[in-house]
């Protein structure tokens, strides 16, 4: 792990997600052009989906995704009922989170690191969770599926999928929890 004060965590670190994310982006710009293109056709405008999140520090950024339900017919509604059967498709292959390649240029998230959750969240933090705000927000971050890369499986995390997110806990132990103290060990 990389000293606070290493050339690694100051520069290198950065480097390695600008270059990454820019590869990324471009071997899988197609894809997302097309997938784009299909979920304009099918769904109708509003192709992005844009959330605040809590990055670095607990300061807030817009994390963006591909669009993968309706809006609400009426208050309430569950998130699995406006779930469009392209949605599940983009979800089933990760395709809806790669404009989050978009948030690690600019400089908002990290390739690596603790998923960046809501800021409703901050206030049910506890002190040791509160940890997850020291490093920069991660694009692959949430465990997944024995997968080389986010896009190429996904998994529900911690079994709470048609759980409001709001009410879901946050992870305290598992591989989301010991991936977290790894990444915000020693870090100020």
């Amino acid at each position: 792990m990389a000293e606070a004060g290493s050339w690694y965590a100051r520069w290198g670190k950065r480097t390695l997600d600008v270059v990454g994310a820019s590869i990324l982006l471009v071997l899988l710009a197609p894809v997302l052009a097309a997938a784009a293109l299909i979920l304009r056709a099918a769904d109708g405008p509003g192709i992005l989906f844009r959330q605040v999140r809590a990055g670095r520090g607990g300061s807030p950024f817009t994390l963006l995704k591909l669009r993968t339900m309706r809006p609400p017919a009426h208050a309430g509604e569950p998130d699995a009922d406006r779930l469009t059967p392209l949605g599940r498709a983009l979800r089933a292959t990760a395709l809806d989170e790669v404009p989050q390649l978009v948030n690690v240029l600019r400089g908002e998230m990290s390739l690596v690191g603790p998923r960046p959750l809501p800021v409703e969240y901050l206030p049910l933090y506890s002190a040791r969770e509160a940890t997850r705000l020291r490093s920069g927000r991660g694009w692959r971050g949430r465990p997944r599926r024995a997968a080389a890369m986010p896009f190429l499986g996904r998994s529900a995390w911690n079994g709470t999928r048609d759980t409001p997110r709001a009410s879901r806990p946050l992870p305290t132990s598992g591989p989301s929890s010991a991936l977290s103290s790894w990444c915000c060990a020693g870090r100020a």
